[in-house]
């Protein structure tokens, strides 16, 4: 076999091991950081996007901390997170709060910490190893069922001595209303005319509504008295009602341009390189700063990395890294999505999103004017300024390996690894903002009476509602904090006998812990204006007492894994290779029984390289080199991170009492004890086919994969006879498969001029074959869906939209029964015994994804064009559609569609404006027209072919770098995420695979990215 270092780019890095790919029997993707790295978005897991056939890559948000949603070949679980293990030099990196799946798409404040790689510069990076199969991840066992995703950074080289610089300097595009499906000024303030001959935009309904905009504010204006000049804000004449709204029709005010900024964001990187026979040092440091593509959206991270590598004997070596980063975040203040299950509709609270905003607001609004909403003035620019959250992030991580070599063949390693992470969340609601003014808006009588904010006593049948918040705003505090350890010994033993026969082993034990440790405190009447002293009202804690709810909380967990692990393969002269694996581990998350915590993990695989066989020589050139592999394994996942029941779990609570003077705590059973609750499971088929031709200027790699998950774990219903009439259990399993293959042409290769395609290709399918919980109604249909038994593990689901009845309102079949606006407080989105009536649209998870991109290089220049693609999924169209609307919306341009007169149901599908009498007259309005939201007619295609990057490098050539310190010198123009080539034109701008979920959420922007690369 050849030494490490002549086969280095054959080498498979599993993060325990490094094999040679002659021997590798697994689904592999070896990638490098400068293929993978697109500049300007400092998160490098979104390079990932296209670059691996089977690895699907949706950036269902791009504010900076929020993971992308990354599948390995598809789903592994139900209830669990299905997201693949990152690996970094070895050691695993654990997330400091577990965020599923389906929770990145909230939009909530949690997620800017959802990525475990945030801290991690991408310039440190020297290549990813994408693990796929069972043959490949089966060393990590219980932790890799969903895949592995191994990261290697730079180290320093021998004989060499290098300083590097990389600046980066990024501006984004502001969205444009061009895009999107809205309604101007003019075309809005049509809508309005009609709402006000509906009796809704009158002196009576928006004088004291809860939100109010242009009617509202002209109404205020009509009554507003100023003792100074003896005149009102607004004339009471038609001439002055008819010159205001005239204005306000005109407006076409551009939120986009406001909210939004082109500042550049910048990142520097500087890193020294050196390396003798003794030791190889890299050491780098990083600086980025972002002051925010959305207002009051800023991010400042700066990272330190050093990697260092001794050779202490001839045949011992140290390797010891240190890592660490720093994060300074800002967000606009948001409160945790929440999903009404009862009127079937998901909301948040007093959400300034940008974004969402401009998309959401009038265009006839008045940029410095204050309208109103929750009782309370408002304007989003002093919300901003007043509501906002700041992160600190702190990630820490030291590790060393030993390398002792007692054998020429026989060698023993010890890793040892320690991780610390600590995130420190502000949420700081000022008492000028419109949420603390919303607890203290009391106006009037009508208003009083209306303001669900106030507190009104309970043990006073006569009490008024008062306000709780007197004075200053809120201070609320997060903390999380994670302390792991990780140990791995380790002992390899490589041989050939008679040039003949290869045989590796590698075999040893791991421990891992992690400590996660969270606190949160809501701080009430905070004076930020005052002295940063509070003022709270006793009432506020009543109030608290009697909601059972809390100000402050703590939560501790432990997490521990064993592991005992070992591989061996053989190979034939190269040509026949063998590969078996075993894994048994156990952790403290599952049941107590030895069967249930234990469990043996196992692979086998086996390849063919054709091309060492004799008779090959007679056909080449035409065929370079062809492998055959197969492998079959058996991996698992210890299951959701909230399900717990290797003891019985007892917690304190505060028991409800009707009144906050008879408190008490007391101890509750959360869950019962289950012994067999054990690992999800999975077995494995993989068969793959390498092949190359023409002198590897045409490379091929396919694989076909069949899956079967059991024992994975969910939700079931019980007799109740121990206390419980649910609890989690083993209950569900579920099949995929799919197919993958890339193909690699070197086109054309001259002198001067070189053409390179790679065209990647994947589908995977999964179907949950048994499911014993009950999916609601709502679960199904909202969001990205959910599982029943035979569909996938994330089906989306439809309401039967059964159009528009004789007065515009939209039918449904429900079941077996005929929804109309007579009845629609009959819809229960409750339902899930009977939930066959719903209509499949498709999977919410794209079944295909890839890409196509072509490489030119004429001399020096260098000329990318990249192409993602994705299909087979379905997205749910933004709800637009309400019982009542406000004079603060903006309405789509499907209104112009809209039902006006009888017979127009024939012709549409889009709902009437439904009047102040027709609210009254037909109660639960807002139940059909937020089913109507969720119906099969707001239902589109997820597939989208877009244009990811295009750049343009130029490398100086050396004689023009002659006699300076500069030894290369390269520049970069890249464009990223620039347009959409084909998306279902039902999304009239919507983004296919971004969830507009308000919060801190944002799509990946448009933008443009100048590098400049310089080596010393």
């Amino acid at each position: 076999m050849k030494p490490d270092a002549e086969v280095l780019d054959e080498v498979v890095i599993t993060g325990m091991t490094k094999v040679d790919k002659r021997l590798f029997t697994g689904a592999a993707d070896r990638l490098t950081a400068a293929d993978v790295k697109l500049d300007g978005l400092a998160d490098i897991s979104r390079g990932l996007e296209g670059r691996s056939a089977g690895v699907s890559v949706q950036n269902v948000s791009g504010t900076f901390g929020t993971a992308p949603k990354i599948r390995v070949r598809g789903a592994t679980s139900i209830y669990g997170n299905s997201k693949p293990l990152w690996v970094v030099d070895g050691v695993i990196m654990d997330d400091v709060v577990e965020v599923s799946a389906d929770q990145l798409s909230s939009g909530d404040a949690v997620t800017l910490i959802s990525s475990a790689i945030a801290g991690l510069n991408a310039d440190d990076i020297e290549s990813f190893q994408i693990l796929k199969d069972g043959s490949a991840t089966s060393i990590y066992g219980a932790r890799a069922m969903a895949g592995v995703i191994v990261v290697t950074t730079k180290r320093g080289k021998v004989g060499t001595s290098k300083l590097s610089y990389t600046g980066e300097f990024t501006m984004r595009m502001k969205p444009s209303y061009r895009e999107f499906n809205l309604m101007n000024s003019q075309d809005q303030m049509g809508i309005y005319q009609e709402m006000r001959d509906k009796g809704w935009l009158n002196f009576a309904s928006v004088y004291r509504a809860s939100n109010s905009g242009v009617y509202g504010k002209m109404f205020q204006l009509n009554n507003w008295y100023d003792k100074t000049n003896g005149q009102f804000g607004l004339a009471h004449t038609p001439e002055a009602q008819n010159e205001y709204l005239r204005e306000a029709e005109m407006r076409n005010t551009d939120w986009f341009d406001m909210l939004f900024s082109n500042s550049i964001m910048m990142n520097h990187s500087v890193s020294y390189a050196m390396g003798n026979e003794k030791s190889t040092s890299y050491v780098s440091v990083s600086a980025m700063n972002d002051p925010g593509w959305m207002i009051k959206n800023k991010v400042q991270r700066y990272t330190a990395n050093l990697n260092n590598s001794y050779n202490i004997l001839k045949n011992l070596s140290l390797n010891v890294i240190a890592n660490a980063s720093y994060r300074k975040q800002e967000a606009p203040g948001t409160l945790g999505q929440s999903m009404d299950a009862v009127r079937g509709e998901v909301t948040r609270g007093f959400d300034i999103n940008p974004y969402s905003y401009a998309l959401n607001t009038s265009r006839t609004l008045d940029a410095n004017t204050y309208y109103m909403r929750n009782y309370s003035d408002f304007n989003i620019f002093n919300e901003l300024n007043t509501n906002n959250i700041s992160l600190d992030v702190v990630d820490l991580k030291f590790q060393g390996e030993m390398r002792w070599k007692i054998l020429p063949k026989l060698e023993v390693s010890a890793l040892g690894a320690l991780k610390y992470s600590s995130t420190s969340q502000e949420h700081k609601i000022r008492e000028n903002s419109n949420q603390a003014l919303a607890y203290r808006a009391m106006g009037d009588a009508t208003i009083i009476n209306s303001n669900s904010w106030l507190y009104k006593n309970p043990d006073d049948p006569y009490a008024l509602p008062v306000t709780i918040l007197p004075k200053g705003g809120f201070y609320n505090t997060t903390q999380y904090k994670m302390l792991s350890y990780d140990f791995r010994a380790a002992v390899s033993w490589n041989d050939v006998f008679k040039d003949t026969h290869i045989v590796n082993v590698y075999g040893g034990m791991e421990a891992n812990a992690q400590d996660r440790s969270s606190n949160n405190f809501d701080g009430w009447g905070m004076q930020y204006d005052n002295g940063e002293i509070p003022f709270f009202d006793y009432l506020a804690f009543k109030k608290m007492r009697e909601g059972n709810s809390d100000y402050y909380s703590l939560s501790n967990t432990k997490k521990r894994n064993v592991a005992f692990f070992g591989t061996a393969t053989y190979s034939y002269k190269g040509r026949y290779t063998l590969t078996g694996t075993g894994r048994y581990e156990g952790s403290n998350r599952l049941g107590k029984s030895r069967s249930a915590r234990w469990l043996p993990t196992w692979n086998i695989a086996g390849a063919w390289n054709m091309h060492e066989e004799e008779f090959f020589k007679d056909l080449e050139p035409a065929l370079s080199h062809f492998t055959l592999k197969a492998s079959y394994s058996l991996t698992a996942d210890v299951g959701p991170s909230n399900v717990s029941n290797s003891l019985v779990i007892i917690q304190s609570y505060t028991p409800w009492r009707p009144s906050a003077g008879v408190a008490e705590s007391g101890l509750k059973i959360e869950d019962l004890e289950n012994s067999d609750l054990t690992y999800e499971k999975k077995h494995e088929l993989n068969i793959g086919l390498d092949m190359g031709f023409l002198d590897n200027r045409i490379n091929v790699e396919a694989a076909w994969y069949k899956r079967d998950n059991y024992d994975l774990i969910g939700i079931t219903t019980t007799q109740g006879v121990e206390g419980q009439t649910q609890r989690y259990a083993n209950v569900a399993s579920m099949k995929s498969h799919g197919f993958e293959a890339s193909l690699s042409t070197r086109n054309i290769e001259t002198k001067d001029f070189k053409w390179s395609t790679d065209f990647i290709f994947g589908y995977s399918k999964t179907e949950v074959t048994d499911f014993k919980s009950r999916s609601t109604v709502f679960s199904l249909i909202a969001g990205v869906g959910f599982a029943r038994e035979g569909y996938p593990s994330r089906g989306l689901f439809s309401i039967p939209f059964e159009g528009l009845d004789e007065d515009g309102f939209p039918t449904f079949m429900f079941g077996d029964k005929k929804i109309t606006k007579k009845n629609y407080g009959s819809l229960n989105f409750q339902e899930s015994e009977n939930v066959d009536f719903l209509k499949y649209e498709g999977p919410s998870d794209p079944t295909i994804t890839g890409s196509f991109g072509n490489i030119f290089t004429y001399k020096n220049f260098r000329l990318n064009v990249f192409i993602t693609y994705s299909a087979g999924n379905k997205v749910r169209l933004d709800p637009a559609f309400k019982s009542s609307y406000s004079d603060l919306d903006a309405t789509q341009k499907d209104f112009k569609n809209r039902w006006r007169l009888p017979g127009d149901e024939m012709y549409t599908d889009i709902p009437v404006i439904a009047s102040s009498f027709e609210n009254k007259q037909y109660g639960n309005l807002n139940y059909g027209y937020n089913a109507y939201n969720y119906s099969t007619a707001r239902i589109a295609k997820g597939d989208f072919i877009r244009l990811k990057e295009v750049s343009l490098s130029y490398d100086f050539p050396r004689s023009l770098l002659k006699g300076t310190a500069i030894s290369n010198a390269s520049v970069k123009l890249q464009a990223t995420n620039l347009f959409l080539l084909y998306a279902d034109s039902k999304l009239n701008g919507q983004d296919p695979e971004f969830f507009r979920s308000g919060g801190v959420s944002a799509p990946v922007p448009k933008q443009f990215t100048l590098t400049l690369r310089l080596g010393f």
